[in-house]
């Protein structure tokens, strides 16, 4: 009589190695996802010991657990907590917008900053702020959707749409966006009450956060990551070429409809939170793509921890670096970013038109 061998122990069975191997890649997989959560953690408790004012531990420690309403607790409390959180929230969104954004373009130099979206946001929020008059964080929120709206639709059509190749892309959001950095640069010297609100803001900043911040924007981010983890799988077909999204059954039009509400949501309200913080959304995909391959589903949840690992370390660099003032973090990421960009363009060959 004849026995049958097991799948796994049949080397004729390839279903057995694959399902293996699979196996094994997502084991790994959740286990990097799980060692960079909690590297996460570790960096936000970074974010409220260490501060341009150096505080003690067991001060830190007090306000955290032991809060009296005075001396280093307020600073704990009220500034850096907050602080910590808003950077949490708007590094995830910035690391999503840039990890959607390069899935929905097939563009890998695509970014919010790059391909002008944070520009347009804040275009928007200095016009609503300069003449218009409005000075609240839920009036900014809609004005930033809006620009940020616009100008992905104008970048996108200047670039050449359906035609539209990586170069063609980023040479179109770098014109804007250098027009509409201009623009918003002549807003702020020509008035000067503008000017002292934005003075920070439009070099991307923390330093203004405060629970009423957090609380306003984090329903639009939220509602902006679970769009952009629910369209992971059709982004995965959109990645290799419209027929084969076809063939593989993904709604074209309606993937591309949802990722950019999703871009718009996220990048709209972390601008209006921050200000135009550039290259997280860059940078931190191509990390991602490193560790878990070109798979949408596991390089998004990458993206929304590793993002703010990124945004949060860059905020507690620029507060040691320049004691006892800081250093923005918008400053930092572009230090950081500009030399990224480089590598990438001569990496990948784009140079060339």
């Amino acid at each position: 009589m004849l026995v049958e061998s097991p799948p796994e122990s049949n080397p004729g069975h390839p279903a057995a190695p694959d399902t293996g191997r699979r196996a094994g890649r997502h084991a790994v997989r959740a286990a990097g996802l799980l060692v960079s959560a909690a590297v996460l953690v570790l960096v936000c408790l970074a974010s409220i010991a260490i501060g341009a004012k150096a505080l003690p531990l067991s001060e830190v420690w007090h306000g955290l657990f032991h809060y009296s309403g005075t001396g280093g607790d307020v600073l704990v409390r009220d500034v850096r907590v907050p602080r910590t959180v808003l950077g949490l929230i708007v590094g995830a969104a910035l690391g999503l917008a840039g990890a959607v954004m390069q899935a929905l373009t097939r563009n890998p130099l695509a970014e919010p900053g790059l391909l002008g979206v944070n520009a347009g946001a804040a275009a928007a929020v200095v016009s609503a702020i300069s003449f218009l008059g409005v000075t609240s964080l839920t009036g900014y929120v809609w004005f930033a959707f809006g620009g940020a709206a616009i100008v992905s639709v104008a970048v996108y059509l200047l670039g050449g749409s359906r035609s539209a190749n990586p170069v063609r892309l980023a040479l179109a959001g770098t014109a804007v966006t250098a027009a509409l950095f201009g623009y918003v640069n002549a807003v702020q010297l020509l008035d000067a009450a503008a000017l002292d609100r934005l003075r920070f803001w439009t070099v991307g900043s923390l330093a203004s956060a405060n629970t009423e911040t957090v609380g306003k924007v984090w329903p639009f981010i939220a509602l902006g990551v679970l769009l952009s983890l629910l369209i992971a799988r059709p982004l995965n077909a959109l990645e290799m070429g419209d027929d084969t999204a076809r063939a593989l059954g993904a709604h074209l039009t309606r993937t591309r409809v949802l990722a950019m509400v999703a871009v718009t949501l996220l990048c709209g309200a972390a601008t209006a939170a921050c200000g135009p913080i550039v290259f997280i959304g860059l940078m931190i995909p191509h990390l991602v793509r490193t560790i878990t391959g070109p798979d949408m589903r596991w390089i998004l949840p990458y993206a929304a921890v590793l993002a703010p690992v990124l945004l949060l370390g860059a905020d507690v660099a620029g507060r040691v670096v320049a004691r006892p003032s800081e250093l923005q973090v918008g400053i930092v990421t572009a230090l950081l970013g500009g030399p990224v960009f480089i590598h990438l363009v001569r990496r990948k060959r784009m140079a060339q038109l």
